[in-house]
C-alpha cells in the first residue's frame, strides 16, 4: 500500500560529473575523443575480422564479439553523458532510465563472459596446441557465445524487473552520470533487500567466478611457457599476459569493488571514477590490447590498405 501511495516518478535527473563550469568544454572534448576512439577501434576490428578469411578462427570470433560488446557498452552511457554535458536540464525518462540500466548490465556482463571464453581459448591454444582444433570446435565456440548471450540477457532482465517493482519518492536526482543500479537503489523508498541479494548472487556467478577462471587460465599459460627454455618466448608470454591481465584487473576490480564490496565511506566522486574505469576506459583499451597489437590483425590491416593503394594506382 505504501508503494501505491507514493508519487509516481516520470523522469530522473542525472547529476553528472562534478566539474567546474569553465572546464566542462575540456572534459566534453576529452570524453568525445574517448568515445570516437572506442567506436572506430572496435568497428575496425569487426571490419577486419569479417573481411579477412584467415581471421575466421575461434580466437577472432570471440574478439569480434568482444568488440561488438565494447561498442554497445560504451554507447549505452557515453552519448547520453555528452548530451547532458551540453544540456541545462540533464533529465532521462523513467522508462529510458530502466532501459539504459538493462543494456548497461547486459553488455557489461557479456564482456565478462567473453573475457573468460578468450582466456580459455588461449589456454587451449598454448597448453594443448595439438588438440586445439578438436577442442575448440565450431560447435563449442557457438555454444559458448549462445550461452553467454542467454545468461547475460536473463541476468539483466532479472535486475531490471526487480528495479521496476520498487517505488521512488520525491527525490529523483541520480548522483551519477548514468542510471547506475546501485545509485537507483539508494533513491528507492521501498525494501531493496531482494535486489541486493540478487546482486550478490549474480555478481558471484557473473563476476567473481569468471575472474577466478581467467586468473587460473593465465596462470596455467605462464607455467606452461616457463617449461620451454626460450627467453624470447617467456618475454612475449609475460608481455601478452601482463597487458591482458592489466585490462582484466581494471574491469573486474572496479566492478567487484563497486557492486559486491561497497563501503559506507565511498564518496559519489569515487564511485563515478570507478564506473568510468570500466564503462569508458576498458572498452577503449580493449581494441589496442587484444587486437591491434596482434600480428595477424596488423597483417589484415596491411592487406586492406595495400588493396586500396593498388586499386587507386590502377
Amino acid at each position: 500500500m505504501t508503494g501505491r501511495n507514493q508519487t509516481a516518478i516520470t523522469e530522473f535527473l542525472l547529476q553528472g560529473l562534478p566539474m567546474e563550469s569553465e572546464r566542462k568544454n575540456l572534459f566534453f572534448a576529452l570524453f568525445l575523443v574517448m568515445y570516437v576512439t572506442t567506436v572506430l577501434g572496435n568497428l575496425l576490428i569487426i571490419f577486419l575480422i569479417r573481411l579477412d578469411s584467415q581471421l575466421h578462427t575461434p580466437m577472432y570470433l570471440f574478439l569480434s564479439n568482444l568488440s561488438f560488446s565494447d561498442l554497445c557498452f560504451s554507447s549505452v552511457t557515453m552519448p547520453k553523458l555528452l548530451q547532458n554535458m551540453q544540456s541545462q536540464v540533464p533529465s532521462i525518462p523513467y522508462a529510458g532510465c530502466l532501459t539504459q540500466m538493462y543494456f548497461f548490465m547486459l553488455f557489461g556482463d557479456l564482456e565478462s563472459f567473453l573475457l573468460v571464453a578468450m582466456a580459455y581459448d588461449r589456454y587451449v591454444a598454448i597448453c594443448f596446441p595439438l588438440h586445439y582444433t578438436t577442442i575448440m570446435s565450431p560447435k563449442l565456440c557457438l555454444s559458448l557465445l549462445a550461452l553467454s548471450w542467454v545468461l547475460t540477457t536473463l541476468g539483466a532482465m532479472l535486475h531490471t524487473l526487480l528495479m521496476a517493482r520498487l517505488s521512488f519518492c520525491a527525490d529523483n536526482v541520480i548522483p551519477h552520470f548514468f542510471c547506475d543500479l546501485s545509485a537507483l537503489l539508494k533513491l528507492s523508498c521501498s525494501d531493496t533487500q531482494a535486489n541486493e541479494l540478487v546482486i550478490f548472487i549474480t555478481g558471484g556467478l557473473i563476476l567473481v567466478i569468471p575472474f577466478l577462471l581467467i586468473i587460473l587460465s593465465y596462470a596455467r599459460i605462464v607455467l606452461s611457457i616457463l617449461k620451454v627454455p626460450s627467453a624470447r618466448g617467456i618475454y612475449k608470454a609475460f608481455s601478452t599476459c601482463g597487458s591482458h591481465l592489466a585490462v582484466v584487473s581494471l574491469f573486474y576490480g572496479t566492478v567487484i569493488g563497486l557492486y559486491l564490496c561497497p563501503s559506507s565511506d565511498n564518496s559519489t566522486l569515487k564511485e563515478m571514477v570507478m564506473a568510468m574505469m570500466y564503462a569508458m576506459v576498458t572498452p577503449m583499451l580493449n581494441p589496442f590490447i587484444y587486437s591491434l597489437r596482434n600480428r595477424d590483425m596488423k597483417g589484415a590491416l596491411g592487406k586492406v590498405f595495400f588493396k586500396k593503394k593498388t586499386s587507386f594506382s590502377v
